[in-house]
């Protein structure tokens, strides 16, 4: 049994601990499909797979490609449905500035987004320098995927208690509501945002080692 971290957008695997199984997605191809493919070809056995954010949307094309590899899915600030057509535009948006002002331009559109002001300012530091390293073309190409998704809702309630959510009271991504409509079990950290693995990394471990637990 294989536990395999899957990034958010637009970081990369370092956002998780250093040792753990964590491709960086990037290069990877250009679909969710393409980069669960390549993750379910790297990894022998059966696998808890964890995605943050994009790394959910990729987890979950692994569970509509080969759900009986699956002992475990833990979506981390993700969804399973497609995009809206308003999140679909903004999508654009993003791209258009990854175009234009690249990796930088990125993160000043998203950072209030992904942080607000009672976050640590080392974690946010940190971040920072994650999304500063991405290139235009791993920008685009990731919101393209991301944009591009099909729905994954049938798959992830397949998974019936293999699958949990866990998600930030103040995520603007995927409000708490949303993800209770998916799940109603779904796991509610308080005062924080998106990327509740790097703002509550004792809380996130606790989750992750119960649902390991569970499932192995």
């Amino acid at each position: 049994m294989t536990v395999v971290f899957l990034h958010a957008f637009p970081l990369d695997e370092r956002m998780w601990d250093a040792g753990v199984a964590a491709p960086r997605l990037y290069g990877l191809g250009r679909s969710m499909d393409d980069w669960a493919d390549a993750v379910l070809e790297s990894q022998l056995g059966k696998l808890i797979l964890v995605g943050s954010s994009m790394g959910g949307y990729a987890a979950l094309a692994a569970a509509r490609r080969a759900p009986e590899r699956l002992a475990g899915l833990l979506l981390v600030g993700s969804r399973p449905d497609p995009d809206t057509p308003k999140r679909f535009a903004k999508r654009a948006e993003t791209i258009a500035i990854a175009r234009e002002r690249g990796a930088e331009g990125v993160w000043e559109a998203m950072q209030a987004t992904l942080f607000d002001e009672s976050s640590d300012p080392h974690v946010v530091a940190r971040a920072r320098d994650l999304v500063l390293d991405r290139s235009e073309d791993e920008l685009v190409h990731a919101l393209e995927a991301i944009r591009d998704r099909p729905d994954s809702t049938d798959a992830y309630r397949a998974l019936g208690d293999r699958a949990l959510t866990v998600v930030g009271d103040r995520d603007p991504f995927v409000p708490v509501e949303d993800a209770r409509r998916f799940e109603p079990d779904a796991v509610v950290m308080s005062g924080t945002g998106h990327l509740v693995s790097l703002e509550r990394p004792k809380e996130f471990r606790r989750v992750l080692d119960e649902a390991v637990a569970r499932w192995t």
